[in-house]
């Protein structure tokens, strides 16, 4: 059968390479524009499917809007027997949907009419469902709202987070397409229309759908760190910085005021929340990298000579060293130094920020600045 595949991002790479495993004549692909990516935004990057697409040799379209005449005759020309549409990103109109002469089908990460929307399977998560997985519908213009020709559902396993269930659909989905399409090839697809009273939705992820309330209990939290892991994380405040939080393991033997860390040790950090608390294994500072909670292992490294340590530490208590320490000595030694008690809140944030930048460890200190964990027991945060 001659597809035209629509899809964007990962998760829609093995439905189109499953179909061309199985034989179809996968007329082209039809995927976002490259995007900007890196600091300067100068560096245009390619959709994971387009990436395949072109390994694969196939002709790609990439409107900026899957609309307008010019466009509709570059898909025409394509003559395409059915289209097979995967995360693509934008909604189709009815013409695009009508114009093979099989239809259009769509690989939804749910099982319909539960979560319709953009984001089914963070949904999925956070609403603590045991089961999810993924249809197989016949495309119409309203939202995900098409006759069903297949189901394949699965479990939602514990401690799962969306990122490791996504890549489970992606595979269930690739699945279930050749499936589908062999059963349409066969006359034999039974097609079952929706039952709108059971309908449910999973709106598009908003910014503060991932702030973490820390009156909540903590197992709906947990839900919540593993519904946005990895994107977009789920986040709160510490001493008036964002971090983002990984790892969450919901406990009932532990309690506290909410957001109130209670312990940090070589399991996580403990935050107490609504009703009992949550350990978090990694966190990630905004505009850091994701690390362990448990910074403070750093503490008694020998990495450093003595020498190297001390010059560093009258440097930074202003006694008048100006060394220059490696970067990658930088995070080791502020750990030491800030378990020493030579770093000091006594010293003023201003002064040791200027004394840091002397000694070339800056960038560390606002690392460990929200990582010294040590003195975090008994902080709250927001």
């Amino acid at each position: 059968m001659r597809v035209l595949f629509w899809g964007t991002p990962q998760f829609a790479a093995p439905a189109l390479r499953a179909l061309l495993e199985e034989g179809h004549d996968v007329v082209g692909v039809v995927t976002q524009p490259d995007r900007p990516q890196g600091r300067s935004r100068s560096r245009l990057v390619p959709s994971a499917v387009k990436a395949v697409a072109e390994e694969e040799g196939l002709a790609v379209l990439q409107p900026d809007r899957p609309r307008g005449e010019a466009f509709m005759e570059s898909v025409r020309r394509l003559d395409p027997e059915i289209s097979v549409v995967v995360a693509y990103g934008h909604i189709l109109p009815r013409e695009v949907i009508d114009l093979p002469p099989h239809g259009t089908l769509n690989i939804h990460a749910s099982l319909l009419p539960a979560l319709r929307g953009a984001a089914p399977i963070e949904a999925a998560i956070r609403q603590g469902l045991d089961e999810t997985g993924v249809t197989i519908m016949r495309m119409v213009p309203k939202l995900d709202a098409g006759p069903v020709i297949l189901e394949q559902p699965t479990p939602i396993v514990e401690h799962e987070t969306a990122g490791e269930l996504a890549v489970r659909l992606s595979e269930l989905g690739a699945l279930a397409i050749v499936q589908a399409l062999a059963l349409l090839e066969l006359g034999a697809a039974e097609e079952r229309e929706q039952d709108e009273a059971r309908a449910t939705y999973a709106p598009k992820i908003e910014r503060d759908d991932a702030r973490l309330d820390w009156s909540l209990a903590a197992a709906e939290l947990a839900r919540v760190v593993r519904a946005y892991d990895p994107r977009p994380g789920a986040f709160t405040s510490l001493r008036g910085a964002e971090v983002k939080m990984f790892g969450a393991r919901p406990t009932e033997s532990r309690s506290g005021d909410p957001g109130e860390v209670l312990e940090v040790d070589e399991s996580g950090m403990l935050v107490g929340c609504g009703t009992g608390a949550l350990r978090v294994a990694e966190v990630h500072p905004a505009g850091r990298r994701r690390l362990a909670a448990a910074v403070h292992r750093l503490r008694g490294t020998q990495r450093l000579s003595q020498p190297s340590l001390e010059s560093a530490r009258h440097s930074i208590i202003g006694i008048g060293h100006s060394t220059r320490v490696p970067a990658d000595d930088q995070v080791a030694l502020l750990g030491h130094i800030l378990h020493s008690g030579a770093l000091t809140p006594q010293h003023g944030s201003g002064a040791l920020a200027l004394a840091l930048t002397a000694a070339g460890m800056l960038d560390a200190y606002v690392e460990l600045h929200m990582h010294a964990w040590d003195a975090l027991p008994g902080l709250l945060i927001a």
